[in-house]
């Protein structure tokens, strides 16, 4: 079935991403992953989809660079079986939590009354949702 690999693509995520990608800043490639994903379920092939992903991340890069001097960004991450809220690039969690729902209630609080971006991921690591306030 020559259709075998569409039907069957999974999603890229920060362990397992295009080769073209490695040599990324972090917050870039992780954009740039996310762009690729929704355009290969947009039905790019993945060899448009790559370059475009990658140019338009940088694109988000520069653009989120400038406005971002009074906003900081945390990520709520999977670790083992706990969730981690981490200030990004951060080697140690701001918090940790037993459940995700523990974890998401703790950033719309974080939210309330700072200028912030939560990067919400899911168990495989991907992408899940950003909330900004």
């Amino acid at each position: 079935n020559k259709n075998y690999k569409e039907e069957c693509f999974m999603p890229w995520n920060k362990n397992d991403y295009p080769d073209a990608m490695k040599n990324l800043d972090n917050q870039v490639k992780g954009k740039a992953i996310e762009i690729a994903n929704e355009l290969v379920n947009q039905n790019y092939s993945e060899g448009r989809a790559i370059p475009i992903a990658i140019e338009r991340a940088r694109e988000w890069a520069d653009n989120n660079g400038s406005n971002s001097s009074n906003s900081k960004i945390y990520h709520l991450v999977p670790d083992d079986d706990k969730w981690e809220i981490k200030k990004e690039n951060g080697e140690r969690a701001s918090f940790t939590f037993d459940t995700k729902k523990e974890a998401r209630d703790k950033a719309n609080d974080m939210m309330k009354n700072n200028s912030l971006t939560i990067v919400i991921h899911k168990n495989d690591g991907t992408i899940e949702d950003t909330l900004t306030s």
